[in-house]
């Protein structure tokens, strides 16, 4: 079977000298999903606050993400560049960004908005977590759009031809095209991990913590199965995706630095629902009335 050959274009809109790229849409469509589910769980009480206070919450989040994700990609990935040209840090338009970077820099995030709302800090932790789900889904959506962060070789049927991968000759996609059906790029098809952490800390995750947190859970339960599942996943899908090329394997020749960032979320995810068996668990709370302006 022809492997298929990546020919997305990343730039969704080109007007003049202006490009808007797939990746930075999918950051639209993941706030607006939150936005949106994020409403629903405010209705049904899951977090006593006023829709400008979930707004408030909303933009901390969004500002975690961005700073968060950008800082951790620098510090966990590419440190040693940093330190050579430490302007590359604001020039985001290069790309680079870290999950695991996003993820402390939310919870800094939250951490200031619930102090000013005197809340508990994991009440509106495991109010948020159902909803990052989805946003991963865009954005590993947003990956593979842009022909980034694919995975490693594969023989396998569901193999994808990156341009840019390693050994893909640079060439017009559409010769690309015919020497993939000649035969001639036989074992340069690639695991579309994208798709895979797409479909497994995306829309599983998703659909396993909408579920989790439909009905009133402990304290921690929910935030400890977000840690969880996302540190289980992402260690399985580091096995078929590509190592950065600047670290590879850091031990053993088969751990990546994906894997050793996600085993902390297991231990923590563990923890957290360990703590949730002695913790109380929350009635759904009317929201306060909106103070007139």
């Amino acid at each position: 079977m022809t492997p298929y050959v990546h020919a997305i274009d990343p730039v969704a809109i080109s007007v003049g000298p202006l490009s808007i790229h797939w990746y930075g849409l999918m950051y639209l469509v993941a706030f607006g999903l939150a936005w949106w589910l994020g409403r629903v769980r405010l209705a049904a009480g899951r977090l006593p606050v006023s829709d400008k206070a979930f707004g408030d919450l909303l933009f901390h989040g969004m500002l975690g993400v961005i700073l968060g994700g950008r800082l951790g990609y620098i510090f966990f990935y590419n440190f040693n560049e940093w330190l050579a040209d430490p302007a590359m840090i604001i020039r985001v338009w290069e790309g680079g960004m870290s999950f695991h970077g996003g993820l402390i820099g939310v919870l800094v995030a939250l951490w200031l908005w619930t102090r000013s709302h005197k809340l508990h800090f994991f009440d509106t932790v495991d109010f948020v977590a159902p909803l990052v789900p989805t946003g991963l889904l865009a954005g590993r959506i947003g990956n593979f759009i842009g022909g980034e962060l694919w995975g490693r070789s594969t023989g396998s049927a569901l193999g994808v031809i990156f341009p840019h991968a390693p050994g893909v000759p640079a060439v017009p996609v559409a010769e690309l095209q015919s020497l993939a059906a000649s035969g001639a790029l036989e074992g340069l098809a690639r695991h579309p991990s994208q798709l895979y952490q797409a479909a497994l800390e995306g829309a599983l995750m998703f659909a396993i913590l909408w579920w989790f947190s439909s009905r009133p859970r402990p304290r921690y339960a929910v935030s400890g199965m977000f840690a969880l599942l996302y540190g289980l996943f992402r260690f399985a899908v580091e096995f078929v995706r590509e190592p950065d090329a600047h670290l590879g394997f850091i031990a053993g020749g088969w751990l990546t630095m994906g894997m050793l960032l996600s085993l902390p979320l297991v231990a923590v995810g563990l923890w957290l629902l360990w703590l949730s068996r002695r913790s109380p668990t929350l009635s759904p709370m009317p929201r306060p009335a909106e103070r007139p302006t």
